[in-house]
């Protein structure tokens, strides 16, 4: 049986869109990258890996003095996850709600639109 995996809070999301990134790393690697993008603490994004690895959300390979970490699942997996959780939660189950809320709360390049209409036209092709 296999167990689910907690949601990632937004600190967790942070470094995992870092080891999305990096692929496998240490944990100075993540720090580095975090940090250039805000002030951030390497012994609390240490804290924070060890807890994810405890968690199931990274995995760990401590062969190695520098203990090498990586995501558990890959991006897509936890996006669909998380955005899974966000439709039933604040949309009611409604896909239409939130494509229409994520559509209002910024503006949408032409190219994108052009994205989701291919997108929503193959969709429909696959469910008949």
């Amino acid at each position: 049986m296999t167990r689910e995996l907690p949601k990632p809070t937004n600190a967790e999301l942070e470094i995992l869109t870092a080891l999305w990134s990096l692929g496998s790393a240490t944990v100075r690697e993540v720090y580095d990258l975090i940090n250039r993008r805000r002030p951030a603490q390497y012994s609390t994004t240490l804290k924070f890996m060890q807890i994810m690895a405890e968690k199931g959300l990274l995995l760990r390979d401590d062969s190695e003095r520098a203990h090498i970490y990586k995501a558990a699942k890959p991006r897509e997996w936890t996006q669909q996850q998380l955005a899974g959780d966000l439709l039933e939660r604040a949309f009611s189950g409604s896909a239409k709600a939130l494509l229409i809320g994520a559509l209002s709360s910024r503006k949408t390049s032409k190219e994108e639109l052009a994205e989701l209409r291919k997108l929503l036209d193959d969709y429909r092709g696959s469910q008949k």
